[in-house]
């Protein structure tokens, strides 16, 4: 059956994170969310439904995905904020026969379609998103599965999906250590280690693996003396820094310098926090780039609950521990603090040794009581200079979009 992932009205609860993706490729455990999916249904025939105002761009980084069209025949839709598991595919293959919509707390978690019900139901997905109160003409029936609905469900989420994939790769690889230990690195809870081709563990390095897996891609360097407390995934191509303090829980995507103290935070791809400074229960896009000394409260002194701007809203996360949401392209300088629950949007540059104020608008640069306006064409003259360094270029498509977020920030201020 042909797999289709959606998005909701509730992408809002991932600004900044989704400006410049879908719900769909937002990480958790040890790839995004549409790779779980993907694995859990075993389905390599894929077709997304995003926003009409990132669709040019999901086109252009999935190519030959088909993007907000219609399947002709019988699909599978699963909500791109669905965190699958084996359960959720059970529940799925145990249902009887289509059309059949399943309900997890009120929200559409997927939806089993024939090719008759898809012929009748064209406005099924209004401007790329899931048109919910058609949806909900068809018959419906509860499922119990594990659905985010803002970014710390993901943080929260990210330790069970590191131990879930870790239980895959242990069945399916048969070298669980492919790279090169030096003498005088230590592993502990070995059985529970996987390090890729071309990786190296400098001498010094702790990889603490007794209270959950850590898995390490393909051609990673841990520098000397770092230590990694698992669960932990650390993606291809990253660099982990000499006398890191990596934590479980923690989820490192491609391309990656990381260093200083990391707790129960994902970084996604090309994100940089390369200095001393703590990072907890956070969440950072790509391209971001932490300064020297960086630090993010994610307790508040009373241990009381943390509240969060949400879409202009401020949310009761019900965590005790929530740390700073950054999008993607934002910079700190040295010695920048953040407190509990901080969101910071696409494109800031934020210093001074003031707290920022719990929500920063994108396209901000400066310090509290005197931040302006991010210049567009100095934005994109630095995010082309930063992407370079990786060997990335800025498409015509990204560049686009850049400047109708950029508009979007300006018109709301």
């Amino acid at each position: 059956m042909h797999l289709c992932i959606f998005e909701d009205s509730l992408y809002k609860n991932f600004f900044p994170l989704v400006s410049l993706r879908p719900v769909s490729d937002l990480s958790c455990g040890t790839g995004t969310l549409m790779d779980t999916t993907r694995r859990i249904m075993k389905s390599a025939d894929v077709s997304l439904f995003v926003r009409s105002g990132i669709a040019p761009l999901t086109m252009e980084d999935h190519p030959g995905v088909d993007v907000n069209t219609l399947p002709s025949g019988p699909s599978l839709f699963v909500n791109a904020r669905v965190v699958a598991d084996e359960r959720f595919a059970g529940s799925i293959r145990r249902s009887p026969s289509s059309p059949m919509v399943f309900v997890e707390s009120g929200t559409i978690a997927a939806m089993v379609l024939d090719r008759e019900t898809l012929a009748e139901m064209p406005d099924l997905f209004a401007g790329g998103l899931l048109n919910e109160s058609a949806a909900h003409r068809l018959p419906a029936t509860q499922i119990t599965c594990r659905i985010a609905r803002y970014p710390w469900d993901l943080v929260r989420f990210t330790s069970e999906e590191i131990e879930r994939s870790a239980a895959l790769l242990a069945k399916k690889t048969a070298k669980k250590i492919a790279g090169k230990i030096y003498p005088g690195a230590s592993l502990i809870g070995r059985k529970n280690i996987f390090i890729g081709a071309g990786s190296v563990v400098k001498p010094g390095v702790v990889l603490d693996a007794e209270a959950g897996p850590i898995i390490i891609g393909k051609n990673v360097t841990i520098m000397p003396n770092a230590v990694i407390q698992g669960p932990a995934s650390i993606g291809d191509g990253s660099t982990i820094k000499i006398g890191a303090k990596i934590y479980h829980g923690t989820s490192i995507g491609r391309q990656c310098k990381v260093g200083g103290e990391v707790e129960a935070s994902i970084l996604q791809s090309y994100a940089n926090k390369q200095h001393d400074g703590f990072l907890g229960h956070s969440y950072l896009g790509s391209w971001v780039n932490l300064g020297a000394d960086t630090n993010t409260s994610d307790l508040k002194n009373t241990y009381g609950t943390v509240k969060v701007e949400i879409d202009g809203a401020e949310v009761d996360s019900g965590e005790m521990f929530v740390g700073l949401t950054m999008g993607d392209h934002s910079k700190t300088g040295i010695n920048v603090m953040f407190d509990t629950g901080t969101v910071v949007g696409v494109s800031c540059n934020i210093y001074g040794a003031n707290l920022p104020p719990k929500f920063v608008p994108s396209f901000t640069w400066g310090e509290r009581g005197s931040f302006v306006p991010y210049e567009l064409e100095k934005c994109l003259e630095t995010a082309r200079r930063v992407m370079g360094r990786r060997n990335v270029v800025m498409s015509a498509t990204y560049e686009s979009l850049l400047r109708e977020l950029h508009a979007t920030a300006s018109g709301s201020r």
